[in-house]
This record gives structure tokens, sequence and C-alpha cells, in this order.
């Protein structure tokens, strides 16, 4: 930020602000030089950190305060008002931490303080001398990230079948895919930080199989790991739908930035292209490639695009949204077969497509746990704090189940958020912080110039209430079960999608029972 950006985010801080200057609001933007710096009010105490968010620069002045934290409107990530720490996915990094001076009735900020790092917790009685990690995905990132910020020493090793060093997913089927964002911007961390920070990151490593008698985990070029804790982060596969032609060159699923790359490298040459799915990744991926000027259309058995997520209202904007961006819609059918430049639609119609997207959905990859003997029930059974059934042995992100609302309930989402702090919260009860996973799932969704942000967990409903206007793109739309509040999707109302997350913490946080 240049220090005229800065000047007109708020007052100097140096010159020293009153409490009258916050108006009644409990956070004020200011800056000092040519840094932005937010003031937040907390008890009796004024605190002072950097005001943007590390994750994609989200202003943390339109956040919520929760305690001694505030969290970003844009994608929920949450810092440490006292230590700048990243508390809270999908930011991990620090924000910056100003000393504060009162005099009189004025608060002067003018100098940083240094942030120190917490240790390992202190509850562990034996420290793991060796920790594995199954997956390179958003939880075996997240959960290696925070064992080396926590000041854990021993030996780590991540094992990831991807080519790729770990990377920012959901930018694959949004800006990235879509021609906006550079390939710098998608790994989560350089090269330089494996090596750097002591993780042992083997990229295109298949596991075979898990030994938990030995405790080793094989894999597939015959070498052997051993580990004293275990994290199965094995996330999710593409459907892959037995179609004629599905093997031919232009048909693409998308996971991978490999698969994002070969999707971008034939959209250069193509003109039409087809998405099977109506799901998120298949519109997000439709809003891109008619970003690149392809002609897209889209394939569903659905009825509506996200109708069972988001219910019929904000389903028929959502394919207003695309249609009036030029995507044409086939709902209520499927792809019969793909040929080389078309596909056939199995009510007789057919579509020119010079490049075909299989979006279908994901499956957990359960292979290894099944075989390792872990307890599966439409994902890993974890108890509270993601432990599986065998000892020393943790789950976390897509392929994870665990304990979620009253009366005995289980949930298992798919959603890149979750996976991450997931992975942050296996990573402290690898070490032993008996931590409970209690956290509000989230994601968020863009179509062309509209982001949906979505909080809570609701597979189902029997009614759903909607504030505001969903066609003014200004709305929240709840998803309530006998009475109660499941989830909230909104558009154009970030803070009010903050305020029901905090709203459902307290909620998760009042039925949420510790396992044993």
């Amino acid at each position: 930020m240049t220090s005229h950006e800065a000047q007109d985010a708020g007052p100097d801080l140096t010159r020293g602000v009153t409490l009258g200057d916050f108006a009644g609001r409990a956070m004020l933007r200011g800056h000092v030089g040519g840094e932005a710096v937010l003031l937040a009010r907390v008890g009796e105490a004024v605190l002072a950190v950097g005001a943007t968010c590390t994750h994609y620069g989200g202003p943390l002045e339109h956040g919520a305060l929760e305690d001694e934290t505030v969290r970003c409107p844009l994608h929920h990530a949450c810092f440490s008002l006292r230590t700048g720490e990243a508390l809270g996915a999908p930011a991990f990094d620090p924000i910056a931490c100003w000393k504060v001076e009162r005099e009189g009735d004025r608060f002067f900020v003018r100098e940083r303080v240094a942030q120190a790092r917490r240790p390992v917790h202190a509850a562990a009685a034996d420290q793991p001398a060796r920790i594995v990690i199954i997956g390179g995905g958003a939880a075996g990132f997240a959960a290696a990230e925070m064992l080396r910020r926590r000041g854990w020493q021993g030996q780590l090793t991540m094992l990831s079948a991807d080519a790729d060093a770990p990377c920012d997913r959901p930018n694959l089927s949004k800006d990235y895919l879509a021609g906006n964002a550079p390939e710098e911007w998608i790994p989560l961390r350089g090269d330089d930080f494996y090596p750097e920070n002591r993780i042992d990151l083997r990229l295109s490593t298949r596991v075979s199989r898990i030994d938990t008698a030995a405790r080793t985990v094989v894999t597939e070029d015959g070498s052997s790991h051993a580990y004293d804790r275990l994290l199965v982060a094995t996330g999710a596969e593409p459907v892959r739908l037995p179609l004629p032609g599905a093997d031919l060159p232009h048909v693409f699923t998308l996971r991978s930035l490999a698969d994002s790359r070969a999707i971008i490298a034939r959209a250069a040459g193509a003109k039409s292209a087809v998405v099977l799915g109506s799901g998120f990744i298949g519109l997000e991926a439709a809003a891109a490639l008619t970003a690149r000027g392809l002609e897209v259309h889209v394939v569903s058995l659905d009825a509506r695009p996200l109708e069972r997520v988001l219910g019929t209202a904000l389903a028929d904007f959502v394919r207003k949204v695309h249609e009036d961006q030029g995507e044409i819609f086939h709902m209520g059918t499927s792809i019969a077969s793909i040929d080389a430049g078309s596909v056939a639609l199995d009510n007789g119609g057919q579509i020119a497509a010079d490049l075909v997207v299989i979006g279908v959905g994901v499956k957990p990859r359960l292979a290894l746990a099944e075989a390792a003997g872990l307890a599966v029930d439409r994902g890993i059974v974890v108890n509270g704090y993601l432990e599986a059934s065998r000892p020393g042995i943790f789950a976390a992100g897509d392929v994870a189940c665990w304990p979620h609302g009253a009366e005995g309930g289980t949930a298992r989402v798919e959603h890149w958020v979750v996976a991450e702090r997931q992975g942050q919260v296996a990573a402290e009860n690898m070490l032993g912080a008996r931590k409970p996973y209690r956290d509000v799932p989230f994601f968020w969704s863009a179509h062309h110039e509209v982001t949906i942000r979505y909080v809570g967990h609701a597979p189902a409903w029997n009614e759903i209430r909607i504030d505001g206007d969903i066609a003014a793109r200004d709305c929240m739309v709840s998803y309530v079960k006998g009475g109660k509040t499941l989830a909230v999707a909104t558009i154009g109302r970030d803070a009010q999608a903050l305020e029901q997350a905090q709203l459902l913490a307290i909620e998760v946080a009042h039925t949420g029972k510790d396992s044993p």
C-alpha cells in the first residue's frame, strides 16, 4: 500500500486517536506511514494489528471481533489481536502487531511489536519423533505447516500423489482457470518452504498400504516410512463416468493443478465446451471457460443447478447469472457419448464440443483406510479430536467423518476451508493438545461477478427463509429444519455471514461433546 492509499484509509495513528474516533464501532482502520493498521477495542484495551488479511487481502475492519480475535469478511480467516497469528485457515501468514501507547485520552501507534512463536503444547507427555502425512492437499499442507509453526522438531514426511506441491485448489476452477490469476499465485508456499522447514515432501508418490501393527506406511515403490503419529488426508477424487469417448484427449476432470493446466491448454484452441454437471465445480468451470471466450453448454440430470444445496430460488438465480453471460443449459439430461468434435445427449440432442469437462462430483479416497482396518462410514470415522479408530492415526479433510450436531450426528463435507482447519486441529492434537474440532463449515463459490458465501451444514431442511432480494444480489437465505437454522447462504452480506457463523459456533459449542 502506498502512503497516499494509507492516508485514504483512515487517520494517521502516529498523531493519535480518541475513543470518540471509533464512532461507537469496535474497530477503526488507520495507517502508520505507508501501512494500514487496524485498531480494535477489546474490553478496556485497544490493540493494533495489520488491517489486511494475508489470504486474499480482505479489509479486516469489515470483519468480526470474537473475543481477542478478528475474522476476515471474505473467507473467514481468523487472526489473534494479541499476537497477529493466523489462528484459522485459509490464511497462514500472520498479520503485523503494533504497539499502542496511551497519552491522556489519545491512543498512539508508532512501531511494530516482535511476534513470538507458540511452543509445542505443554500437556504432551511424549512428543512423537516421527509423523507421516498421507496427502498433499488442504488438510495435509495445513497440518504440516502447523506442526512446524508450533515448534515441533521431529521427522516430518508428507506423501503426495500429486505431481505439484500443495496449491490453492479453489482457484483452479475460478480465477486461474479463467486466466485472471497467474500461476505464481497458486502454490500455497514456494518450493523453498519445504526444505527450510524440514518437511520431506515426496510428490508423485502413491501409498500402497498402511501397516498399523508395524506403524509404517509403504509406498508403491517399496519404500517404508515409520510413524509415531499418522494423518490420513487422502482427499477425494473426481467421479469418472463410463461414457463412450470419456477417454478421448479433449475430455477432462478438474481436481489438480495439472488438470487445470491441461484444460487451459486445450481451451486456447477451442471454440466450444460442454460441462457435464451443474454443481459448484461444474458451474465455476463453465464461468471460467466463458470468460476465455468459449461457447459453453452445461448438461445436467438435475432440474436446477445447485438446487440440492441452495434451494429453488437461489438455484434459479444462479442459472440466470450464467445464462446472462451466454451459457446454455441442458437440464434433465446427460451425455450418452462423446466423439472428437461433439457430444450426444441421452435425449437425442447433439452439441458441438472441442472441450469436455466432467464435473459430476467427487468421492472420498477410502481404500487405504479400509484396507488398514480403520472404521469407515461414508468417510474415515473420527472422534471429536479427529482421531481414527486405531491408536496414533488421525484423519482430516474430505475423507474425515466427524461428530457434528446433537443426538450423535456426524458430518463429512468437501469444503476447502474445513479441510485446512481440520488439518490444523489434527496437527495440534498429534502433539497432545486434545483440542476438539468444533469449527463451523464455510465455503465460497464464484459465479461470474456474483460470490456466494455459505456458512453451516444443511444436508436437508424443511424450510427456507429469504431475507432481502436475491435478484438485487443482496440477501441471506437460511436453511431451517425443525425451527433451527442449520446454514445460511449470503450474497452481498459479508458481515451478516460472519454474524451467522458466530451464532452457529455458539450452537456447536453448546451441543458438542468431547470424545473420551
